[in-house]
């Protein structure tokens, strides 16, 4: 078998100390690859590229599909986007997955019996990205959550837990709140969950599921999350495991994927040898059994839990009475490799499957493409900027103006601020600010035309209300598209 090509980055901060140390255990290990090394990070920031990455560098990552990537530093400031974001939805890195092991006793931990993967949706949810200052007092951030995307991730949330011997798959939603996107995602998670029957299936608010998660993880197994939600709480749950230098992460796409550390870059550690290269270690044994060298990850797994079992720790793990020795990163490095063949043995051994085993198990579809279902617009949200200087008792004096731009098959139904209902017959202790949401609908319960709503429009305009945006409101087989606002 010939070696497989994979990109690397060695990043920022203690980034290159990490990734020498980990691809040297990796090539002890007689791990079968081909590097090919890129530049990514701060220096391609500050020379003026401020994506992070050079066009011949995502020619790399595209043609060898496998990317081990060290942290890196985004510049404060400017116009610098999250390169890591960048990538993953670039690539389309669906899902990020985040294994969050305890390694009680030798690591001090809450939850000694923890053992928990996150999956967590990778590409959409409030990390599009999208937002606007609207007013003087608001600022907007687009939440966006797609059929597709909810159908990948749960999906491989199951299909991981077939793959991978667990038991349950769990979701953590917010659809109390926002019924349209988290419901979304409950909705396709309750209809995917009977496609396996094998594996249990329960799903939390995410609020609750979180304090759950934090106090009782052994009740959990694989917890499948929106891309905010699995962000915070898979940091949440690698620290209460152990520690989130521990974590190593897998960013899996249809056709490529990326493997890193969950931490960031840590300048103020760089150039010490002081840092703890487990969780780029772990996420390149990821890698390994990614590209069907099981064998390889497995020695190096198994040697990593030897060296963590002998008491071998760097500074951020070390605990008197515990840790036998304190190392700097290259000597954790070559305790690993000293330890190369031998298996823990209070911790578990891994033992990994081959490629050849799993694909002895049919795998589903990720998503499927649904049948158009009947749109039709049924009025639109208004959005305006309007201000006359009060905080309090102002929503009844704004209302009474729009309701003067009612007509052509119009009429104002309520007028929200920041989501509540405050006309008509709002509270006067509803505290509003400068953002207003005018909704007008249908006057005959009749779909309206796009026309319609440019005259609407016009009518704003004419009577000097500045507009900042609007949403069509939509009926989708006869079923509202839309949310009602708080208190309507």
């Amino acid at each position: 078998m010939g070696n497989v090509p994979i990109t690397v980055a060695k990043g920022d901060g203690i980034g290159p100390e990490i990734m020498d140390a980990t691809l040297h255990i990796l090539k002890e290990a007689g791990a079968r690859i081909e590097i090919e090394e890129i530049e990514i990070g701060e220096k391609v920031y500050l020379a003026g590229n401020t994506a992070g990455i050079a066009p011949e560098s995502w020619e790399s990552i595209r043609r060898t599909k496998v990317f081990l990537k060290a942290p890196i530093t985004t510049p404060q400031g400017g116009g610098y986007k999250s390169l890591n974001v960048t990538v993953r939805k670039a690539l389309g890195l669906f899902a990020n997955v985040r294994p969050c092991v305890s390694y009680h006793p030798f690591i001090k931990t809450k939850h000694p019996g923890m053992d928990v993967v996150i999956v967590r949706e990778n590409e959409e949810d409030t990390y599009a990205g999208i937002e606007h200052r609207q007013t003087n007092m608001v600022e907007q951030c687009l939440k966006l959550i797609t059929r597709p995307g909810c159908e990948k991730i749960i999906r491989y949330a199951f299909e991981y837990a077939v793959r991978n011997n667990r038991k349950k798959v769990t979701a953590f939603i917010k659809d109390n709140i926002m019924k349209q996107t988290d419901g979304l995602f409950h909705k396709l998670f309750d209809e995917i969950a009977k496609e396996y029957p094998s594996i249990q299936a329960d799903h939390w608010i995410v609020d609750i599921g979180a304090a759950k998660l934090a106090d009782t993880p052994e009740n959990f197994d694989v917890v499948v999350m929106p891309n905010l939600y699995g962000d915070i709480l898979s940091d949440v749950a690698a620290q209460i495991a152990g520690s989130v230098g521990l974590a190593g992460s897998a960013n899996i796409g249809e056709h490529i994927a990326m493997f890193e550390a969950i931490h960031g870059s840590a300048p103020r550690r760089a150039g010490q040898n002081l840092a703890n290269p487990s969780g780029l270690f772990l996420a390149a044994v990821m890698m390994l059994v990614h590209i069907n060298q099981p064998d390889v990850a497995e020695l190096c797994h198994n040697a990593w839990l030897k060296t963590i079992e002998d008491g071998i720790h760097t500074y951020d793990i070390y605990e008197e009475g515990v840790s036998k020795q304190k190392v700097g990163t290259k000597e954790f490095a070559q305790a690993v490799v000293e330890r190369l063949g031998q298996k823990p043995e209070v911790l578990k051994p891994v033992q990994y499957k081959s490629a050849e085993e799993l694909d002895q198990m049919p795998r589903k579809p990720l998503y499927s493409v649904p049948e158009p279902e009947k749109k039709e617009l049924m009025g639109v949200d208004v959005f305006v900027h309007w201000w006359n200087g009060k905080f309090y008792g102002s929503a009844e004096e704004f209302g009474k103006k729009i309701e003067q731009l009612n007509g052509d098959g119009l009429k104002l139904q309520m007028i929200s601020n920041r989501g509540t209902k405050v006309y008509p017959d709002g509270l006067p202790d509803t505290f509003c600010v400068d953002h207003w949401r005018c909704r007008f609908i249908s006057t005959d319960g009749n779909p309206i035309t796009h026309q319609q709503v440019i005259n609407l429009l016009t009518r704003f305009q004419q009577a000097g209300f500045d507009f900042i945006k609007t949403e069509n409101l939509y009926y989708f087989n006869g079923k509202p598209g839309f949310s009602l606002g708080q208190g309507q």
